[in-house]
């Protein structure tokens, strides 16, 4: 199997986002489960590890920190700063300089590490120059406490601007089957500067692994309980193009979230998707899915069945939404 760039490092073309082991889709998995979990990958060949401050507020960096600390030398280990939990409990967005730096010792200390290898702006904070920001981190890299940076969620624009000030060594951004924003500059633009593209939520956050049958069956705290793609009859409407996938998946002996990642990595040998998961099945079966040829034929019937017309609602609320700097298409 092909390995794929991320700043000077190679690593296998799929990824492990470990958010899920701490945070966003209801009660995590007790630690000990969390930490075999995070082994296993590593015994079947995972060599490209996601965490971040926010997640779990610290609990995931600690949780990678505790379980693998002897296993340093076998991954490529990114974190993120600029978003995090503040003063006062909750999700703040800070890209001050000083605050880098801050979140960046703390994540250093929580992931017994000297060095973290891809360290990312999680997102933009709109009051700081992105100039600013990036240029403290690339202090960082100068102190040898991150080896590169990464950026997320940011427009074509901004990666640009970012560039300038320091090279850029990923992009990440959610990039799926029925989420393309990433085709309307961003994903070009990386391959332009060299930059890989990290594709996070590569399976519509369960969706398209089939995994979500009930909104309402979530956990409350539960973040798809907010997002409009879950919700009311664009959910009722977006079941319908499971049919389909399911159909695609049969007749490669596949799963519906194999086809997902395939699909992924015939976008460029620059793209690299992160799926998370919680069950050590999904962990194998989201391996062996860089193994998995797709046609010409097969990748235009995925084309014309899933994509940005065919897809009910907009992948964030307007909330979020307004965070955020990527370029959006229309649902």
């Amino acid at each position: 199997m092909s390995l794929r760039n991320i700043g000077p490092h190679l690593v296998y073309p799929i990824g492990l986002g470990c958010m899920s082991l701490s945070h966003a889709y209801g009660a995590p998995p007790p630690v000990e489960e969390a930490g075999r979990l995070l082994n296993t990958a590593l015994d079947l060949g995972y060599t490209f590890l996601d965490t971040a401050a926010l997640y779990g507020f610290g609990a995931n960096e600690a949780l990678i920190g505790d379980a693998l600390g002897s296993r340093q030398g076998e991954y490529v280990l990114a974190s993120k700063c600029g978003m995090f939990r503040g003063d006062d409990g909750k999700r703040e967005i800070n890209g001050r300089p000083e605050v880098l730096r801050r979140t960046c010792e703390d994540s250093l200390r929580r992931l017994k590490t000297e060095l973290i290898d891809l360290y990312y702006l999680h997102r933009w904070d709109r009051r700081v120059p992105i100039e600013e920001s990036v240029g403290e981190l690339s202090r960082l890299v100068e102190e040898g406490k991150i080896a590169s940076i990464g950026l997320s969620e940011v427009s074509a624009t901004t990666l640009k601007k970012a560039h300038a000030t320091h090279p850029i060594a990923a992009l990440q951004t959610e990039y799926s089957l029925w989420t393309r924003n990433a085709e309307v500059a961003a994903l070009e633009t990386c391959k332009e500067i060299g930059a890989a593209f990290v594709a996070f939520s590569p399976v519509g956050r369960g969706f398209l692994a089939d995994g979500v049958q009930d909104p309402e069956a979530l956990a409350a705290n539960d973040i798809r309980r907010t997002m409009p793609r879950f919700q009311g009859d664009n959910f009722i409407a977006n079941l319908a193009l499971l049919k389909g996938l399911r159909e695609i998946a049969r007749e490669l002996n596949a799963t519906p979230s194999q086809v997902s990642l395939a699909w992924l990595l015939t976008r460029g040998e620059h793209v690299i998707p992160i799926p998370g998961t919680t069950k050590l099945a999904h962990l194998e079966a989201n391996f062996e899915a860089a193994r998995l040829e797709l046609s010409a034929d097969v990748l235009g019937r995925l084309d014309d069945l899933i994509n940005p017309k065919t897809v009910h609602g907009p992948r964030y609320n307007a909330a979020t939404q307004a965070e955020i700097d990527t370029e959006e298409l229309a649902a």
